[in-house]
Parts: C-alpha cells; sequence; structure tokens
C-alpha cells in the first residue's frame, strides 16, 4: 500500500519534537512517502497539481500536524482550499480520492483529560475533530481511526519512541498494531 503523509508543522524539524519524530518513524515504513508541506510553500502558494499527483499515487493520505487552537495550523486549511477543488475532490465529478484511505495524525499538547465535556476544555476531542471527518465523507475517503499523540508538551523520551513506533506499525496497515496502546497516545473516532 502506498501512503503519502503529509506533514503540516511550520519548525518540522528545529521546533517540533513530537511531529518531527512522528515524521521520521513515517519514513522508516516501506511505502511511505512523507511531504513536508511548509519546506515546499513557505510562502502559502501551493502547487495545485502536484500536490493532487501525489494524492492520485496514494492508497492511503495522511495528514500528520500539531493541534493549533483546537485546529490545524493554516497551511493546512490553506491547502484543504486550493487542492480538494470542486469537479476533482468533490462535487457531481468530484470523485478522484474516493475509496482512499484516510488518517489524522496530530500531536496535542495538553493531556487526554482536559479534552472531555467535564474537563478543562469542556468539548471531547472527538469532538474536535468534526470538520475533518465531514471533509473525509465530502471527499469520499474512508475515514481511518487518528492517531493522536496527546501531552505533547512534557511527553518523555521514552512515551516519545513508543508513540514513534506504535505510529510506524498503524502505517503498516491492520493487524501490524499492538494490542498494548501507548499511555500518551489515544484513538478518536
Amino acid at each position: 500500500m502506498k501512503t503519502a503523509v503529509l506533514a503540516f508543522h511550520p519548525h518540522l524539524g528545529s521546533g517540533s519534537r513530537v511531529t518531527h519524530r512522528l515524521a521520521q518513524a513515517a519514513q522508516s515504513v516501506d511505502g511511505v512517502s512523507l511531504v513536508n508541506e511548509y519546506q515546499l510553500y513557505p510562502d502559502f502558494h501551493i502547487d495545485v497539481a502536484a500536490e493532487q499527483e501525489t494524492l492520485l499515487q496514494a492508497d492511503r493520505i495522511v495528514w500528520l500536524f500539531p493541534f493549533y487552537w483546537y485546529s490545524s495550523p493554516a497551511l493546512l486549511k490553506q491547502w484543504e482550499d486550493d487542492v480538494l477543488e470542486h469537479g476533482w475532490a468533490y462535487g457531481s465529478d468530484g470523485d478522484r480520492l474516493h475509496g482512499k484511505e484516510f488518517m489524522l495524525a496530530i500531536s496535542i499538547g495538553s493531556p487526554a483529560e482536559k479534552y472531555r465535556p467535564e474537563g478543562e476544555f469542556a468539548v471531547a476531542g472527538k469532538d474536535l475533530l468534526t470538520p475533518f471527518r465531514a471533509t473525509a465523507r465530502l471527499i469520499g475517503v474512508d475515514w481511518q481511526q487518528p492517531f493522536l499523540v496527546h501531552g505533547a508538551s512534557f511527553i518523555s523520551d521514552e512515551d516519545l519512541e513508543q508513540a514513534a513506533q506504535q505510529f510506524a506499525l498503524r502505517l503498516q496497515g491492520p493487524g501490524s498494531e499492538t494490542a498494548a496502546t501507548p499511555p500518551t497516545t489515544t484513538t478518536a473516532n
């Protein structure tokens, strides 16, 4: 299976310990290509044709990013607006991505317990993913269980390495995950 991991972090190498490590883990998996979107488009002028071709060549699409203000970094939103065009990704003739697997891989600064209706943020984490899930439905991709790393602001080296290994296993495909999920990672429907 060919997997395109599209990394959206403005400082993937220097200012991103967790997303950077997950990107490294992704690169270690056969059949996975990593695209550093901020490196390609620091000016936000996205090569739509090139990005669409990357998507067409993939069986699975993964958006790798940190959670910023309960959402994605700005370039990912711009990328969606530009690349997922009407008539290409959605609409009566927009079926180019139908049937491809789609997964989010998100580093989240706060611990999971803060993302509950009774938690500090008073909202369930999975509810914050609703716009992404709606996008997946609109463009006809198969929503996969997101890979979430909570507590990214204070994650230990050991837990980060465990999360990276778990992410690599997820990218290898069904049945390759271990039964134990690291305490810092969760999944959300």
